[in-house]
């Protein structure tokens, strides 16, 4: 592998194809630096092993590499504390950013925390996990997972989910699970008097959701996770009520439960 301080995900990726090491039939990865026993545990195989089965179904080659830090380059410095950023999150003003793995801790507002890259067929999902608590690091490896299902399956399943939002729709179901469904909702119930319409808003919407929905279910799975409390959150009948559904639709793994209540021990 190429030590250079920096190489875009592309070349890292072409780079590393033919060393990933096998978790499942849909499933590899490639560590690009030293990880000891229980740090490959934390960052790989404990959220890997809650992955749904039938995930592999819609992202049937995963290849998931590891790195110290990942870097958009030409942003500019700042020293504000800005939060690292997912691929979602890059500004308006930089238009597809040039991906890069990197050795050396980038500055605040050019670090991200995932990318995401296809060759020859292949999905491969960057991770940075240098200086990251475990549990964000769940959160970012679930998103990413959740938006791959999401974007990607052309199964019944996900009009199954958007089914279940047209009726939250028409009963003017208050509150969203994350805040970026929740943006895109207020959007749609401001801009468009009739919700029954099946317009580009609606369908952007509808998307949004079913990650944020997915993120929960997925991160849940592999987890003890708390649901923060708002006037903007969803009520706990309805995240129930989507949970259930998505349990139904990607049946989690043999020996993990979705709600604390169907333990057989709690959960560490």
């Amino acid at each position: 592998m190429s030590h250079e301080t920096k190489v875009s995900v592309e070349s890292f990726a072409a780079q590393c194809g033919g060393q990933m090491v096998p978790l499942s039939n849909s499933i590899s990865y490639f560590a690009a630096l030293p990880l000891k026993d229980d740090e490959l545990r934390r960052l790989l195989f404990d959220p890997v092993a809650a992955v749904p089965p039938s995930v592999s179904e819609t992202i049937p080659k995963l290849c998931i590499v590891l790195v110290p830090y990942l870097e958009k380059a030409g942003g500019r410095e700042n020293t504000d504390g800005a939060e690292p950023q997912n691929n979602s999150g890059r500004p308006k003003n930089e238009a597809n950013p040039l991906e890069m793995v990197t050795y050396e801790r980038p500055g605040q507002n050019r670090r991200l925390l995932s990318a995401v890259t296809e060759l020859d067929g292949e999905i491969f999902l960057f991770l940075g996990v240098k200086d990251e608590e475990v549990a964000d690091y769940h959160y970012t490896f679930y998103v990413n997972i959740a938006e791959l299902m999401a974007r990607r399956s052309d199964s019944p399943a996900p009009q199954r989910f958007f089914e279940l939002l047209r009726s939250e729709l028409k009963n003017n179901t208050h509150g969203e699970i994350d805040e970026k469904s929740w943006r895109m909702k207020e959007q749609l119930v401001r801009r468009q008097s009739d919700l029954s319409r099946d317009t580009k808003l609606r369908q952007g919407y509808f998307r949004q959701a079913l990650e944020d929905t997915l993120t929960l279910y997925l991160h849940g799975l592999c987890c003890d996770i708390d649901v923060d409390s708002g006037p903007r959150q969803l009520a706990s009948r309805h995240i129930r009520r989507r949970l259930e559904l998505l349990r139904e639709l990607w049946p989690p793994p043999a020996g993990f439960a979705l709600f604390p209540e169907e333990l057989s021990e709690p959960r560490k």
